[in-house]
């Protein structure tokens, strides 16, 4: 297959990729014929033909043209040309991620500073008059933490995955060979690994089980985190001329994340932390093994301090040909003391034979001290230089990572919990009727079971199985704290937090379970940190009264401040979206940081207290996707202050940490973000106008959003039928079912599927529905307006506003920029061939109608505030990016719409179903940021 630019002017600075691209897409052309036949390659040609004639030049003659071809087309052959146009999604995506490196790399060269790296944010710290040892001071303080779920909106195989990764890595080699030979067999190479890819089937045949997620999860471990983040350490180190205390933590959801996923379970849980652990020290043991190779130095040639070599002699090697090789006997003891540690921790074998009895490590810090004996008498004896390109990135793994790798977070909904505690409640006969209580009562009842040391369980007593499970769950995190250390699992998200009594219930299930020591009125202590999740928009607007009334019971902040004096708030990006809408849940997000922020200053001022936000982000816009520097930049001053973290979900981990070199640049982007939203933020407050515009324009896109969603009838009919979400279902992409409830409640859906099936029919929806409404009413003066007066200056005075908001205010400019991306890659041409698969065609055209209008309001909107009426005007190498991959989508488009309407009216032909699941893979590709 081959690649032409579309309409969309090309930026000079593209002219690599686009070589890229031509190149793999020529690969794949000649695979496909070689593999499919000379016909079949001419077939998927002239689709492609068609495809990039009716983009460049909005040839309707072509349109029709390659309508007719894909309607025409049998379910063999629709299959084959969707797998062409997705594996050339995937391989433009690896030519992506190669020309991200090659243009960071030339501006770096080029001495040009650039947004989100340790440089720039040091130097608009350092601007700001904060000096070095107050960076180092309060790096000493944070906390940032990217943390990895399971969520199932990543729909390619590690299998895949692997090749795609060989192939980057052979994309990437070629730009340093010059010699035609050299050229010609990174060539062949390359070719093999397409021809790879093209012979692995892309689909799963069974759904993906937790175990699958756990491996799937540990392979970027193995990819970027185990060496990219100690890179990012070692780059920061040099940048401020000390070494950093670790902040930057790895964090997992993956094992540990129950909410409406009954596959995780205690013993999951426990699979998950033993096989980070396996991960973790497996890295260390072969690590220690290639630097005991490297470390050869004689001490007939050199000295070693008295610690280097009472340490050689601890290891009890005695080989004949190591006796004056005092460093290699340190670390052939230092092997073996960690394969016992594997041993012990895991039960797994090294790989390596253990050459010498050893005792198991106590904790990485026992570790740690080896490791700095080693170094340490490297540095005394002009050794410094060979500590560099090993050891000091193996002690920062340590530091990092210990031996449980990344901090598993437990999950589960606040009503298990619930019935888990009115069930241990009623079996000691302290309360049989505990659901039916109110809010006072239940948190009266539960602050007496926290001051009783005694416990609720009843011995021998036959409680459910829902019971006996919930409790495994949190016995399972106590032995696993004892083995791994504290900072493997550290803490516990309740999800549809709505009350002070669902943060008290987790507390007296750690106090069942021995991860609460003592009790509220005397010295109680928590071993992990009870962290509401609010998700709707509800949810979020009673946040600040949860959480003051929770701190205001006698005991409670004396608790926390013993335990650590942390506290983690969730904040949900996807449900509130999809309770409320796109603009409306980004404010309701907004306002709940700020006014968490504020009640966190009176508690860190009178219990030493600090709060750390948990941004629940997905992977699209709609549910709080987007750039992440830009994000974390774009909240409110006062909220970041050196602590957060952010979840990262199905595809976008892909994107993100699969590439070595991206990976290592997403973490110094969220690095450096941190630093300079806590000591570089801007200093004046938001306007007052600002937030009574936002807070105005929210509530008219509220009620525009759910008008349509929850008060149109029909709506959820054609949801159903319009979108891919009934064969989304189908997919083996996760673990986790994609309905919280057995209904076709909206409600109920999960977000996920929710938000990716919009991005399946160019819609996305969750990304801007209601802001045009909200603008066009504020500008008119209607909702919103300050006098309500219709005239035409004060609705020019309304614009300028909104004008200056974009130029002033992060939050509002990243919210439009995130915006105006999602309507970039959608297309409601695109969108109307979805029509035809709702059987009431009068409300398949009246809610069409609806969205197109809906629509056309946010496009203008767009262009008034922002000036440009183009997409992405100020990403020309984005918009370009985005207009280039339109020919390759736009088949795969049609061809799933044809082949649900085939599916849905009874053709069981195997190879529909194929082709519907295979095309939703390649427009997820195509799309990138979709789940």
């Amino acid at each position: 297959m081959k690649a032409r630019a579309s309409r969309q002017h090309k930026p000079a600075s593209e002219d690599a990729l686009l070589e890229d691209i031509r190149f793999l897409g020529r690969i794949l052309g000649d695979v496909i014929r070689e593999q499919e036949g000379a016909p079949r390659f001419e077939l998927i040609e002239r689709i492609r033909r068609l495809s990039v004639a009716y983009r460049a030049r909005d040839d309707a003659t072509a349109r029709r043209s390659l309508d007719r071809v894909l309607d025409g087309l049998s379910s063999d052959q629709a299959v084959s040309v969707i797998r062409a146009f997705t594996y050339f999604s995937h391989l433009a995506n690896l030519a992506e991620d190669r020309h991200r490196v090659r243009k960071l790399a030339q501006e770096m060269h080029a001495g040009r500073a650039v947004d989100g790296t340790l440089e720039r944010a040091l130097d608009r710290v350092r601007r700001r008059r904060v000096r070095d040892d107050q960076v180092i001071e309060a790096l000493a303080r944070a906390y940032v933490s990217p943390v990895l779920t399971a969520h199932p909106s990543e729909v390619q195989r590690k299998s895949i995955l692997d090749a795609e990764r060989a192939i980057g890595e052979l994309l990437g080699a070629r730009e340093a060979l010059r010699a035609e030979i050299d050229l010609a067999e990174n060539e062949s190479l390359i070719r093999s690994q397409v021809t790879r890819v093209w012979q692995t089937r892309l689909l799963r045949f069974a759904r993906l089980t937790v175990a699958d997620e756990i491996e799937n999860a540990l392979s970027y471990y193995h990819a970027t985190f185990l060496s990219q983040v100690p890179a990012l350490y070692r780059m920061l180190d040099r940048s401020v001329g000390a070494h950093v205390a670790p902040f930057f933590r790895m964090g997992s959801w993956i094992g540990g994340d129950r909410d409406g996923n009954p596959n995780v379970t205690a013993e999951t849980l426990r699979l998950a932390l033993r096989r980070q652990a396996e991960t973790a020290l497996g890295h260390y043991l072969d690590e220690v093994h290639r630097l005991g190779a490297e470390l050869s130095m004689s001490s007939r040639l050199v000295a070693v301090t008295p610690a280097l070599e009472a340490l050689a002699l601890r290891s009890t090697d005695r080989g004949e040909h190591r006796e004056d090789e005092p460093y290699r006997r340190a670390l052939i003891g230092v092997y073996g003391r960690l394969a016992a540690t594997l041993l012990e921790l895991t039960g797994a074998q090294a790989l390596r034979h253990q050459l010498v009895e050893a005792e198991p490590y106590a904790d990485p810090q026992a570790l740690l001290a080896d490791l700095r004996v080693v170094r340490d008498s490297l540095a005394r004896h002009h050794g410094i230089g060979l500590a560099m390109p090993r050891l000091d990135p193996l002690i920062r793994a340590v530091e990092v990572f210990g031996f449980h790798l990344a901090t598993v977070d437990l999950r589960q909904n606040s009503d298990r919990h619930e019935a888990a505690v009115a069930e241990l409640l009623s079996m000691a006969r302290l309360e049989g009727g505990y659901a039916s209580l109110d809010e006072p009562s239940r948190i009266a009842l539960l602050v007496r079971v926290l001051e009783d040391a005694r416990s609720l369980k009843v011995r021998d007593a036959g409680y459910s199985q829902a019971t006996v499970d919930e409790l495994a769950v949190f016995e399972a995190a106590r032995d696993a704290r004892s083995r791994f250390g504290r900072d493997a699992i550290r803490h516990y998200i309740i999800s549809h937090t709505e009350s002070v009594s669902d943060l008290l219930e987790v507390l007296v299930l750690m106090k069942e379970t021995g991860l609460l020591a003592g009790t509220l009125d005397d010295g109680a202590v928590a071993g992990l940190v009870v962290s509401p999740l609010f998700e709707t928009i509800d949810d979020l607007r009673h946040a600040v009264p949860v959480m003051r009334a929770f701190y205001a019971l006698p005991g409670i902040a004396a608790m926390v401040a013993r335990s650590g004096g942390e506290q983690d708030v969730m904040l949900g990006y996807s449900d509130s979206n999809k309770d409320g809408g796109f603009f409306t849940s980004n404010w309701e997000l907004y306002r709940a940081g700020v006014a968490l922020a504020a009640l966190f200053d009176e508690l860190r001022a009178q219990h030493g207290i600090r709060l750390r936000l948990f941004h629940g982000r997905g992977g699209t816009v709609g549910r709080g996707g987007g750039p992440s520097y830009e994000a974390i930049l774009a909240q409110p001053p006062g909220t970041v202050d050196g602590q957060i973290r952010l979840t990262e979900q199905g595809e976008i981990i892909a994107s993100k940490y699969a590439n070595p070199r991206i990976g290592l640049r997403n973490l110094e982007m969220l690095a450096a973000a941190s630093i300079e939203a806590t000591l570089a933020g801007h200093a004046r407050r938001v306007p007052k106008e600002f937030l009574a515009t936002a807070e105005a324009l929210s509530d008219t896109a509220m009620a525009a959003y759910r008008g349509l969603v929850y008060e149109t009838p029909g709506f959820t009919d054609w949801f159903f039928a319009a979108t891919p979400i009934a064969e989304i279902a189908e997919l083996n992409i996760g673990s986790r079912p994609s309905s919280r409830k057995a209904s076709r409640r909206i409600e109920d859906l999960r977000a996920i599927p929710w938000s990716f099936s919009w991005g399946q029919c160019r819609i996305a929806l969750p990304g801007w529905y209601g802001f045009g409404s909200a603008v066009r009413a504020f500008v008119a003066g209607g909702p919103g307006g300050a006098d309500g007066s219709k005239g035409k200056a004060a609705s020019k005075a309304r614009a300028a506003l909104l004008q200056r908001m974009h130029r002033e205010w992060p939050f509002f400019r990243t919210l439009l920029s995130n915006m105006d991306m999602v309507l970039a890659k959608g297309d409601l041409a695109v969108a109307r061939r979805y029509l035809g698969l709702v059987p009431d065609r009068a409300l398949g055209r009246r809610v069409m109608q609806r969205i197109e209008d809906e629509w056309q309001a946010t496009t203008e909107a767009l262009a008034m505030i922002t000036g440009s009426q183009e997409r992405l005007a100020g990403d020309p190498a984005l918009a370009w990016s985005i207009r280039h991959r339109f020919p390759y989508i736009d088949p795969l488009n049609h061809l799933q719409a044809e082949l649900i309407r085939r599916w849905r009216r009874g053709e069981t032909d195997e190879r529909v179903r194929t082709g519907i699941h295979l095309s939703i893979n390649g427009i997820a590709a195509g799309l990138r940021n979709t789940g």
